[in-house]
């Protein structure tokens, strides 16, 4: 079998992850990269059980676990205290836990690999205008300027929602802005004041306050890095987001207070509306997510509202199952495409579904979603097989609608 030359756009997650795979399998990984620096920016994302087994594969999980947040569990209140939803890791095993980070810190254990692997050479500052065919049935990636990287024998997108990519293939079924995003704000919490749960706080459908418990900040960040972190995030409509940042700051800080008087200290670090990164999600659906020669993965095959907080997670396991299938069929890159295709159908499927179904009723201007919501999910939650199915959602092992659990690498 002769290595597989592949070029990689993007080095977000799923990219990077990618490249060690197949590079550790022997290909040729060149990864494309539109930004010339990469740095470790973003705040908080929860790597759930799915994605540490592929970080424990890639052999850099114990550098991001060291500077993450353990987390036992997923408590959501109401405005009024009551507790809406309470779920809990160790009530489907023992071995699952969540890790809060800080988004850098995946990204600088992923990037650090990449620079030092042999097998991998990184292009930064390349921006990609589209794919061309080849004459030999492999692509060229091209920039706005019309010169040509490539060819490859195998061309892997992983640029993001916004990606350029997918119109050259003619996979792509929607790719829609959600009218509803976040901002977000990573605080210091040297006293740990957040510590072992996602803490949630819900007023209708039109208010929701996360509290994150994020761990260390990155170690290229060099303000801050050993201080414990936590994220702030807002649920806001986009059209709201201008007038928020002109005139509604300080009634913003006053509806954080009446809804959690703990995060007093946080506000107090967050001294005008510039400092809060707004984040728009976006809902994406391909079908199947492969060509002959070219691959989608991550975000730019299957955006979501991170409702279920799978983003990173589902990116990864991505990263994973493209390069077992390769693996498995390394010289009929045809069928290991289908496979691989076929392999995520379930998983991915599951997931699109449940968040797409999920997201309304907690941010949307549908009061009566609340309502709803306010008064099944307590009854719900406490009916043991739901519970569980709520668990096994949280932690990204749900295989699909017939409730199977996916398998863990060792």
């Amino acid at each position: 079998m002769r290595p597989l030359d592949i070029g990689i756009i993007g080095c977000g997650t799923a990219g990077p992850a990618a490249a060690l795979f197949l590079a550790e399998q022997g290909h040729d990984v060149t990864i494309y990269e539109r930004v010339e620096q990469p740095r470790a920016v973003g705040a908080g994302i929860i790597l759930q059980p799915t994605g540490q087994a592929v970080l424990q594969r890639l052999g850099v999980f114990e550098h991001v676990k060291e500077r993450g947040a353990r987390l036992d569990g997923l408590v959501v209140h109401r405005e009024n205290g009551k507790t809406l939803i309470e779920l809990s890791y160790a009530s489907v095993s023992e071995r699952y836990y969540g890790l809060g980070i800080h988004r850098g810190v995946l990204f600088e254990a992923l990037f650090n690999a990449v620079k030092r692997h042999p097998r991998i050479k990184l292009l930064l500052g390349v921006t990609g205008d589209g794919l061309v065919r080849a004459a030999n049935k492999r692509f060229f990636m091209q920039d706005a300027h019309g010169q040509r990287f490539g060819p490859h024998d195998l061309i892997i997108a992983a640029d993001g929602a916004k990606s350029r990519f997918r119109d050259d293939t003619g996979l792509l079924r929607t790719a829609d802005p959600y009218p509803w995003g976040a901002l977000w704000y990573l605080a210091d919490d040297p006293e740990r004041r957040f510590s072992g749960k996602l803490y949630q706080t819900v007023s209708g459908t039109r208010r929701m306050l996360g509290m994150l418990p994020t761990g260390r900040g990155p170690e290229l960040d060099g303000s801050g890095a050993q201080t414990n972190k936590v994220s702030l995030y807002w649920s806001i409509a986009v059209d709201q987001v201008e007038s928020f940042r002109r005139t509604g700051f300080e009634a913003w800080k006053a509806e954080i207070r009446e809804l959690r008087d703990d995060a007093d200290f946080v506000l107090d670090q967050i001294e005008s509306p510039e400092q809060l990164l707004f984040s728009q999600y976006h809902d994406v659906v391909m079908s199947p997510w492969h060509t002959r020669a070219v691959v989608h993965l991550g975000d730019s095959a299957h955006a979501t509202s991170p409702q279920l907080g799978q983003g990173a997670n589902l990116a990864l396991w991505d990263a994973m199952v493209l390069a077992d299938a390769i693996a498995e069929e390394p010289s009929e890159l045809v069928r290991a495409l289908s496979n691989y295709s076929r392999l995520r159908r379930s998983h991915l499927g599951y997931y699109q579904f449940a968040t797409r179904a999920l997201t309304p009723f907690f941010q949307s201007n549908h009061d009566a979603l609340g309502v709803l919501r306010d008064w099944f999910m307590p009854i719900a939650s406490r009916v043991p097989f739901v519970n569980r199915a709520m668990v096994l959602g949280m932690t990204g092992t749900m295989a699909g609608f017939t409730m199977g659990e996916l398998e863990l690498p060792a």
